[in-house]
């Protein structure tokens, strides 16, 4: 069988997407809007030897296939495909048409930007002093370039705020800085401790509009081992936070979490964990709510923002493809086909529901227990100031 038509068997019959093999044959639908181009061998042998996604993207990243269109349409065509159930005897069919055994020894090295736990500078416990700092280093000492090209003048990584359906990133940043300092009430005076400030966006935010002390601690290696040491355990965490807190301060916990709280934290798996977030955890959004009640806090609010973190990958994903090139160049190609695979990815995680991103806002009473809050919530009431 032509190796095109055994990866449409393994995309599923109904995904809309071409296929072009180094063997020179052609499957799939004509002139789809996404173009699958498998460019040699070692693409098939990286898919037989890690079935599922993490094949799937040790070939991409390291070059030996191709996606050409929208990462993202490409993804969710894929994914919508292979909702069909394939049975064992099916995927052991697909193995002997691509090439059987001879596929799967020697094997291929991972590419380059792949951690395993099992690298020497990736070992120890986990959330020790030096795995953290790697873990952390990996992702975000990439280069700053890099990041103003896809992040945006706000070098702002992190979820915005849309005000509505045609606010830019921009706005949508600069509305969710305010957003946040209105449901601190911060005022003149007062003192801001900005938890993994990435770039100081709040805090400069904080300082400028709100004539507010801000502090902000960053992702670089030597305070992410201090963060990363505290919030090893979440009580923990927050208990240090609410000792930090006057009372009637108020703490706002903006984090990414799995969308249920039924089982314990989970790991990151698959292509998150070797590639963007090496030791990545997610808690549910109950779980979060209950630490944070019991180490004092009383929770006020709480809202998901899963689909504006979806529209800010949106953004995020066409600012690097509009500078591809010159991301390859500052970067190289392997750590650009990361990103746009992990935020393409992301993005239709968002959309889907398989992962949320949820602000809580707790406040730590007075001894009388006064709360110091307003009867409503009062961070919508007026309309934010946006950038232009």
């Amino acid at each position: 069988m032509a190796l095109a038509k055994v990866f449409e068997r393994i995309a599923g019959p109904d995904a809309p997407v071409e296929f072009r093999v180094y063997d020179g044959s052609e499957a799939g639908v004509a002139a789809a809007p996404v173009r699958i181009t498998i460019r040699s061998p070692v693409a098939v042998s990286y898919i037989a030897q890690a079935p599922g996604s993490l094949g799937l993207a040790r070939a991409y990243v390291s070059g030996h296939l191709d996606v050409e269109g929208d990462m993202y349409t490409a993804l969710a065509r894929m994914v919508q495909a292979q909702r069909v159930n394939v049975s064992r005897a099916e995927r052991l069919r697909v193995l002997r048409d691509l090439g059987g055994p001879k596929l799967l020894y020697p094997r291929v090295p991972p590419p380059p930007q792949e951690v395993r736990v099992r690298r020497r500078w990736l070992s120890g416990h986990r959330h020790s002093k030096g795995r953290d700092a790697s873990a952390i280093a990996h992702h975000y000492d990439v280069s700053n370039t890099f990041y103003e090209w896809v992040l945006g003048p706000s070098m702002a990584y992190t979820c915005a705020c849309y005000p509505d359906e045609d606010a830019s990133l921009e706005q949508a940043q600069a509305y969710k800085h305010e957003l946040v300092a209105r449901k601190l009430a911060l005022r003149p005076g007062m003192r801001l401790l900005d938890v993994g400030c990435g770039w100081g966006g709040m805090v400069r935010h904080a300082a400028r509009e709100h004539g507010v002390r801000a502090l902000g601690v960053t992702l670089s290696a030597q305070q992410a081992a201090w963060a990363q040491r505290v919030i090893a355990q979440l009580p923990a965490y927050f208990a240090f936070l609410f000792g930090k807190l006057k009372p009637g301060g108020r703490l706002l916990n903006h984090c990414i979490t799995r969308p249920d709280s039924a089982e314990p934290s989970r790991r990151a798996g698959g292509f998150i964990n070797r590639y963007v977030f090496p030791d990545g955890e997610l808690e549910g959004p109950g779980h979060l709510v209950s630490v944070m009640n019991g180490t004092g806090f009383e929770i006020r609010h709480e809202e998901n923002l899963r689909e504006h973190y979806a529209r800010t990958l949106a953004a995020w994903c066409a600012n690097l493809d509009a500078h591809w090139d010159e991301a390859v160049a500052e970067v190289g190609q392997g750590t650009a086909r990361v990103w746009r695979l992990y935020m393409a990815g992301s993005r239709l995680g968002f959309d889907r529901n398989m992962v949320e991103l949820h602000q809580i806002l707790g406040v730590r009473l007075e001894a009388d227990g006064k709360s110091r809050m307003p009867l409503r919530p009062d961070w919508d009431t007026a309309p934010a100031p946006v950038a232009g």
